[in-house]
C-alpha cells in the first residue's frame, strides 16, 4: 500500500511539475512580447534581440520534452512533441510563438544542428567494428532498406495517397528506410545486452542503414532539383554519392594525421582539437553540397573519417592527464586497471567535446520539425488512417530484415530494426524544404516516427527480458 501512495504522489507531482513548468514558459514568453507592443513590431523593432528570446524558449522547451525520459521514451521524442504543442497553440488562440516559424536566424541553427547530429552519428560509429558485423548485418541492412522503399514508394503510397507526384512517393519511401541507432542501442545496452550476437547484427545493420538511406536521400534530392528521372541520371547520382563517401573516407583517412600533426604544432589544446573537428565536418558538408549532395552526407562522412588516432598529437583530456599523475607511483596491476577505466574517455574525447555544441543546436531543429507538423490535417479521419497505415508499414518493412539474420533470435533483430528517429526527421524536413512533401504527408511521416518511436523500445525491452 505504501509503494502504491509514493508512485500514485510520484506521477501527480510528474504531471504537476510539467504542467507548471509548461505554463511558466508560456506566461513569460507572452508578457515578453505584449510588453514588448506585439510579436510582428518586436520583430521589426528588435531584430536579433528577439531572436535571442526565442532561442531561449526553444532550449527550455526541449529540456521540458525531455520528462519523457521518466517514462522510458528517448528524449528526442519529447522534443518533437513540444514542438507539435508549440507550433498548434495557435488553435487556441495562442499566437506567441508563431514568430518562431519564420525566423531566418533560428532556421540557420536548426540546419546546422542537424549537420552537427549527422557529424555525431559518424564519430560514433566505426568503420573497423562495422566490418566484424559480417554479412548477416549487411543482409538485414539491404533487406531493411528495400522492403520498406518499395512499400512506401510504390505500393502503400501509391495506394492510400493517389494523385500525388512521384517524388513525393519516392521521398515517403526513403523516410521508411533510415533506423534510429540510438533508440535501439540505449534498449541494448540499459539491459546489458550490448554484447549478444542480436545486439551487434542489430547495431551494425542500423549504421549501414543509415548509409543506404543517405545515399537514397542524395538520389531523391537530386531527381527533385534536376527535374527528371532517367536511369542514367540516377546511376550517376549513386556512383557520385559512393564514390563521394569511399573516396572521402579513403583520402580523409591518409590527411587527417598530416592534418592534426601539423595544426598541433600550431597549438596542441583543447580549442585546437574542437577547431579541428568542426571544420573537417563543415568542410566535409560543404563539398558534398558543391557536388549535389545533401550536406548532412559530408558531415557523416567527415565523423567516419576521424579517429582518436588522428589526434594523438594534441594533449590528453585533463582527466585523462590527471588520473595518470596520481597514478604515477601506484603498482601496475593498479595502473592497467585504471587504463581500462580512463581509455574510452581518451579515444572519445572528440565526440564528448562536440556534445556541447549538439546540446545547443540539435534540439533546435527538433522543436522547428515539431512545430512544421499541422494538427489540423490530423483532424482529417483520412489522415489519420493513411498515418497508422504508414507506420503499420514502416514496421513490417523492418521486421522482416530480421528473417535473413541467420541462427539467432531473429525476432530481437527485426523488432530491434524498426525505431525511427532523428534521420528519417531529417529525410521530411529535407522533402518540405523542396516544396516536394505536402503539410498532411509530412505530419504523416512525423506521426510515423512517434509510433515507431514509442512501440519499439518497450516491445523490444520484453523480447530481451524473456
Amino acid at each position: 500500500m505504501k509503494n502504491f501512495v509514493v508512485a500514485a504522489c510520484s506521477k501527480f507531482v510528474f504531471k504537476r511539475s510539467y504542467v507548471i513548468a509548461f505554463s511558466l514558459l508560456v506566461i513569460f514568453a507572452s508578457q515578453f512580447v505584449f510588453a514588448s507592443g506585439g510579436g510582428g513590431e518586436m520583430a521589426q523593432g528588435h531584430g536579433v534581440s528577439i531572436t535571442l528570446l526565442w532561442i531561449a524558449v526553444v532550449l527550455i522547451a526541449a529540456k521540458i520534452g525531455s520528462l519523457v525520459e521518466q517514462f522510458g521514451q528517448p528524449s528526442v521524442l519529447g522534443e518533437i512533441l513540444m514542438g507539435v504543442i508549440l507550433g498548434n497553440l495557435v488553435l487556441v488562440g495562442v499566437d506567441v510563438f508563431e514568430p518562431i516559424k519564420h525566423d531566418g536566424i533560428l532556421a540557420f541553427l536548426s540546419e546546422l544542428g542537424v549537420i552537427i547530429l549527422l557529424f555525431q552519428i559518424g564519430l560514433e560509429s566505426n568503420i573497423q567494428e562495422m566490418r566484424k558485423v559480417g554479412v548477416r548485418a549487411l543482409l538485414v541492412a539491404i533487406v531493411g532498406v528495400v522492403a520498406p522503399f518499395i512499400l512506401g514508394a510504390f505500393v502503400v503510397g501509391p495506394w492510400l495517397l493517389p494523385g500525388l507526384d512521384t517524388v513525393a512517393y519516392l521521398f515517403l519511401g526513403a523516410a521508411l528506410t533510415p533506423t534510429s541507432v540510438g533508440i535501439t542501442a540505449r534498449v541494448f545496452k540499459d539491459l546489458g545486452k550490448l554484447r549478444t550476437k542480436e545486439a551487434q547484427i542489430v547495431l551494425g545493420a542500423a549504421v549501414l542503414d543509415d548509409v543506404f538511406a543517405l545515399i537514397i536521400l542524395a538520389v531523391v534530392s537530386a531527381i527533385v532539383t534536376v527535374g527528371a528521372v532517367s536511369v542514367g541520371m540516377v546511376s550517376w547520382i549513386v556512383a557520385k554519392a559512393i564514390l563521394f563517401l569511399v573516396g572521402s573516407i579513403v583520402i580523409g583517412h591518409l590527411l587527417a594525421p598530416t592534418l592534426g600533426k601539423v595544426f598541433s604544432k600550431i597549438h596542441t589544446g583543447v580549442g585546437m582539437k574542437f577547431t579541428l573537428a568542426v571544420s573537417f565536418c563543415l568542410i566535409f558538408a560543404y563539398i558534398a553540397g558543391f557536388i549535389g549532395l545533401a550536406p548532412i552526407i559530408g558531415a557523416f562522412a567527415a565523423g567516419l573519417i576521424l579517429d582518436p588516432v588522428h589526434f594523438r598529437y594534441f594533449k590528453a583530456p585533463k582527466m585523462v592527464h590527471d588520473v595518470n599523475k596520481l597514478m604515477k607511483n601506484e603498482s601496475d596491476d593498479l595502473k592497467q586497471k585504471m587504463e581500462k577505466v580512463i581509455e574510452p574517455h581518451s579515444h572519445r574525447h572528440i565526440e564528448y567535446l562536440i556534445e556541447p555544441l549538439a546540446y545547443f543546436l540539435v534540439p533546435i531543429f527538433f522543436i522547428l520539425t515539431g512545430m512544421s507538423v499541422a494538427l489540423e490535417t490530423l483532424f482529417n479521419t483520412e489522415i489519420i488512417l493513411v498515418a497508422l497505415a504508414i507506420s503499420a508499414t514502416a514496421i513490417v518493412g523492418k521486421y522482416v530484415a530480421g528473417f535473413v539474420a541467420g541462427k539467432v533470435k531473429q525476432n530481437i533483430v527485426g523488432m530491434g530494426m524498426v525505431p525511427r528517429g532523428e534521420v528519417v526527421l531529417i529525410f521530411a524536413a529535407t522533402g518540405k524544404g523542396l516544396g516536394v512533401l505536402s503539410d498532411d504527408l509530412f505530419s504523416v511521416i512525423v506521426v510515423m516516427v512517434i509510433i515507431t518511436t514509442l512501440i519499439a523500445p518497450p516491445i523490444l525491452a520484453r523480447q530481451l527480458k524473456k
